[in-house]
């Protein structure tokens, strides 16, 4: 029976690791070697089961046994840190590799390029690293282990796959009772949201009968407690409607909240009063701004 053996950029995803850190650690052992734009195959590389193949299209490639994948060069210690593959933050969230970057992108920490993933300004800020494959040069993304920890991933993953959040619930007392908890929704829009104005309502009935999906109250994907009017996941797009504009707490939390949005360079709509009188005019202008066509 002939022996297996597995390309690097196929031993990097057995072992879950950037083909990138994986030609880093081959080469720091001395197993691989750069010469001009290729990498060869050093001696101590074939005493480890390397060899050399060749592939009709791509051309002459190094390739490892199959058992090579549990060689100590790999072991987590020696690793730092040790880079998450999308396929292995799946694994942890129990997550579809199929579903992970999808979602990844839905909470605006990638986007999709021409071809792969590409870290956004939000992504880097959760410790995402922008890589590339060698042979193809398709972009594509790993994680720092830290966003395992990170409370807006772990109870966003988990309301996705309709879990309870792990977000505390603030005390029945006064002093403790923000907006949300102060004016209930109650009008009910066309689309089946329960929103707590009537300036949420005529917002809300604009986008469905506009055919834009939208979410209602979605907490942003970041580790402060703030939630957005309305998101749209085409563009990435938050909608705030500034209401009570006579009510100097609500002026306080506009603030914060615009800081917020700034902070992590969100796209953001804003809406006012005279806007929603005019919402026929006004919104098509601000959508086209984000690339997302109305009519």
């Amino acid at each position: 029976m002939s022996k297996k053996y597995l390309s690097t950029t196929a031993l990097s995803k057995e072992i879950q690791l950037p083909a990138k850190e994986v030609f880093k650690l081959l080469s720091e052992s001395g197993l691989v070697i750069r010469e001009e734009d290729n990498w060869n195959l050093t001696d101590k590389g074939k005493e480890k089961g390397g060899i050399v193949k060749s592939h009709p299209k791509f051309g002459a490639y190094i390739a490892w046994s199959v058992d090579f994948k549990d060689d100590s060069i790999f072991k987590t210690e020696n690793l730092n840190p040790k880079l998450l593959t999308s396929t292995a933050l799946g694994s942890h969230f129990g997550i579809s590799k199929f579903r992970i970057n999808p979602i990844l992108s839905e909470l605006g920490l990638i986007q999709k390029g021409v071809k792969g993933w590409l870290v956004t300004p939000l992504g880097k800020l959760m410790g995402g690293e922008q890589f590339e494959y060698d042979k193809t040069g398709i972009p594509y993304v790993c994680w720092n282990p830290g966003i395992l920890s990170k409370k807006s991933i772990i109870n966003s993953m988990k309301e996705i796959q309709g879990e309870a959040s792990t977000e505390e619930k603030p005390e029945n007392n006064q002093s403790n009772i923000g907006f949300r908890e102060k004016f209930e929704a109650k009008l009910r829009t066309a689309d089946g949201h329960y929103v707590r104005s009537r300036a949420e309502m005529l917002i809300d009935n604009w986008l469905y009968m506009s055919e834009i999906v939208h979410a209602f109250e979605r907490k942003l994907p970041v580790e402060e407690d703030v939630y957005c009017d309305f998101y749209l996941p085409v563009g990435k797009v938050y909608i705030e409607f500034w209401g009570l504009e006579n009510d100097e707490k609500y002026k306080e939390r506009k603030q914060e909240k615009i800081k917020i949005y700034q902070k992590y360079g969100f796209n953001l709509i804003e809406l006012n009063d005279d806007d929603i009188k005019n919402l026929d005019d006004v919104l098509p202008k601000k959508l086209l701004k984000f690339g997302i066509q109305a009519y």
